[in-house]
């Protein structure tokens, strides 16, 4: 057994010395027998542009030679595509072993070999080398068993095996060597020479395992089950439409109508429509079927190939994606009105019914757009029916400001006040410090929940702030004077440049015990740039691009009413008592759960996603829009664990998603910022304070 990465390497390392490579499309692989024995091969490959990185290197200097019969010529296919599930015909090999040059004519001489990357094929149809002569073949046991990760295996012919060599040695696959001279002596077999280091042998003695099962149920039953759910599942995608008649998925591979159910993989690789044509991201799939229990794959499945012909995406959009922020793993799933990936579902041997009719489901209840049915239900709750649809007449001096909440420290608890200046940063000393690890990474909640612990306080008399965790014997006290003999430097938060002032490391050292990891706090000193900057230095506004931002991701304000976390509640409850495995259960969060710097109360539920800006006391403020929610509102603040329900998060996705975000509260930008400034330096500061009245706008 030999790790399979070691070919991978071999080929970049030729591919630095000259040796040339090039992409293939092959389509139509058919063999018919002829009356003489041989085999006529009905084999279309559809060539690239060949690719050289360097000009090629010879061992005599200043000698130029041809290659000869001696040269191998590397070609390299996967028995069963990762992104599409398109199976290709093993009888491949033979044709590329006996006639490479009617495809590949006047340009590569010498002996053929052949690798097939049967990692995604060995899982239902792994390939019987008696009847495919490859010279190479990797697999995966991961994708077989689906433990252990990272342990594949390259399969090595014994006529192939003399002419792998390595360009260096490592502990394990040698002999003997000494170290002040040049003498070594290599391991003769090919698993020791290409085997290097301690492998993950525990992992290894764990195959054994797997291979029990695969014995026990049969591979031939394993694919008859998996095909037939894969072919149930895709067959009823194709189906799916919505009210206006547009389909709804798009799924990937060729013909896909045309084609057997034989000659596909138990994979599904597709994107989603709406009613009007447009595509729902990636990423929005992937978050809603989180939430749902289903765990899928999204992007390009390290298939960038695949992924740019299916998608149809010319070399100009990739580099267009690239220049516009879009990498591996992030969330830019559509950019210029294109997909950038797709999603993938696949099936195992552990996969049931139950679990194709799940996901089915799924896509029906969070995808299908439908009207109203006749007894009033409505079916879809997205675009179809706008998130302000309940109380548009607003009655005005109802509304009250209930509570105001500080958190000085991003991501860290906060505390409430009956009152809290403005500053021209929105609320003072809000988000004006944070935690970054030791990667420069910012610290939140999503990553560190003991950051929770964190217990914040400000005294404007005292000019401190002071923080305590349970974790820590002693309480934190820092000043709010800005000490300028403190180190300052410039450091990039989500896209923004900002000057920040460090810390000694009895503070950074307090912070590391608090939340048990390295970390450093800083302070925000002042914001270099209203716009961001995405990795490829292209420019990107922020939501808030018009003023000055401590540490907030997107605005300086939240705004929550206490009258949508009601109704949030009451819909939380009805879910659970729908759901026959909760019952007895009670789900109820409070506004605190959002994280808000304001609550206000008496508003109608939701009324205020209709607001274009509102008055408190003298203070005015400008909406921004809706809050996009993420997993972070279903960490309980009290317990600092993640609810198993995923809740509330869920129940907001069935009712308050649009063009793929999960929106609940209003985020806010303090207007008066400018005349603030001139209030600042003649020592006066605007106030909010508890129990004023709300006045909104809707013009």
């Amino acid at each position: 057994m030999i790790p399979a990465w070691r070919p991978l390497t071999s080929l970049v390392q030729h591919a630095c010395r000259g040796a040339t490579a090039l992409a293939v499309d092959i389509e139509n692989v058919k063999l018919h027998g002829l009356r003489d024995g041989t085999n006529e091969s009905s084999v279309r490959i559809l060539k690239h542009s060949v690719q050289r990185r360097a000009e090629a290197k010879f061992p005599q200097d200043g000698v130029r030679c041809t290659l000869s019969d001696n040269a191998y010529n590397l070609f390299a296919f996967p028995s069963e595509c990762n992104f599409s599930g398109q199976k290709f015909c093993l009888d491949l090999v033979k044709v590329i072993k006996d006639d490479a040059q009617k495809f590949f004519e006047g340009s590569q001489v010498g002996q053929w070999m052949v690798l097939v990357d049967a990692a995604k094929g060995s899982a239902t149809d792994p390939p019987d080398l008696a009847r495919c002569p490859a010279d190479f073949v990797v697999f995966s046991f991961y994708k077989i068993f689906g433990y252990p990760t990272g342990l594949g295996a390259l399969v090595v012919r014994t006529e192939a095996a003399r002419i792998l060599t390595t360009t260096y040695f490592s502990g394990g696959t040698v002999s003997a060597s000494i170290a002040d001279i040049d003498f070594i002596k290599r391991r003769e077999r090919i698993e020791q020479v290409l085997e290097d280091g301690t492998l993950s042998f525990l992992a290894i003695a764990s195959i054994r395992h797997g291979f029990n099962i695969i014995d026990t149920l049969t591979t031939s039953a394993i694919s008859r089950h998996t095909t037939s759910l894969a072919t149930h599942v895709r067959n009823m995608m194709m189906d799916l439409k919505h009210e206006n008649g547009v389909n709804v998925c798009r799924v990937y591979g060729r013909d896909i109508a045309k084609v057997s159910s034989l000659d596909l993989g138990p994979t599904i690789t597709f994107n989603l429509r709406r009613a009007d044509g447009s595509w729902y991201g990636y990423h929005e799939v992937e978050t809603l079927a989180s939430l749902s229990g289903i765990q899928l794959r999204t992007g390009c499945f390290c298939n960038p190939g695949a992924c740019a012909k299916y998608l149809g995406l010319s070399h100009s959009d990739l580099i267009s994606n690239y220049e516009a922020g879009h990498v591996c793993w992030d969330d830019k799933d559509v950019l210029c009105g294109k997909p950038t990936g797709a999603v993938r579902i696949s099936f195992g041997y552990m996969s049931t019914f139950e679990d194709a009719e799940k996901f089915l489901r799924f896509l029906e209840i969070s995808f299908v757009e439908k009207h109203k049915s006749s007894n009033g239900k409505c079916h879809l709750c997205t675009e179809a029916v706008p998130l302000s649809g309940i109380g548009w007449q607003q009655l005005v001096g109802n509304v009250r400001l209930k509570s105001i909440t500080i958190y000085p420290v991003k991501s860290c608890a906060g505390f409430s006040v009956s009152g809290w200046p403005l500053s021209n940063m929105g609320l003072k000393y809000d988000r004006e410090w944070l935690l970054k690890g030791p990667s420069d990474e910012i610290l939140t909640q999503k990553k560190v929940p003991e950051m929770c612990y964190i217990r914040t306080f400000v005294d404007l008399e005292q000019g401190k702030l002071f923080l305590e965790s349970q974790r820590c014997k002693e309480k934190m006290q820092i000043s709010l004077a800005k000490n300028s003999s403190c180190e300052m430097e410039e450091m990039n938060v989500y896209g923004q440049r900002y000057e920040v002032m460090t810390y000694d490391d009895e503070v950074n050292m307090w912070f590391t015990e608090a939340i048990a990891r390295p970390c450093t706090f800083v302070r925000c000193l002042s914001s270099k740039k209203r716009s961001c900057m995405n990795m490829v230095g292209r420019e990107g506004l922020c939501r808030d691009s018009k003023s000055k931002l401590t540490f907030v991701n997107e605005a300086q304000i939240l705004l929550i009413s206490e009258d949508s976390v009601h109704d949030l509640n009451s819909r939380l409850n009805s879910n659970i008592q729908k759901d026959c495995s909760c019952s007895g259960q009670t789900v109820l969060v409070d506004a605190m759960r959002f994280r808000p710097n304001i609550v206000i109360s008496g508003a109608k539920p939701y009324v205020e996603d209709s607001w274009r800006s509102l008055q408190i006391g003298e203070a005015h403020f400008v909406s921004l829009g809706g809050c996009n929610r993420c997993q972070m509102i279903n960490l309980d603040q009290q317990s600092g664990q993640v609810r198993k329900l995923k809740e509330p998060l869920a129940t907001l996705a069935s009712y308050r998603r649009v063009q793929g975000k999960i929106l609940f509260g209003v985020l806010l930008r303090y207007e008066d910022c400018i005349m603030e400034d001139e209030e600042e330096k003649n020592g006066k500061e605007r106030w909010l304070q508890v129990d004023q009245e709300v006045y909104p706008s809707i013009d």
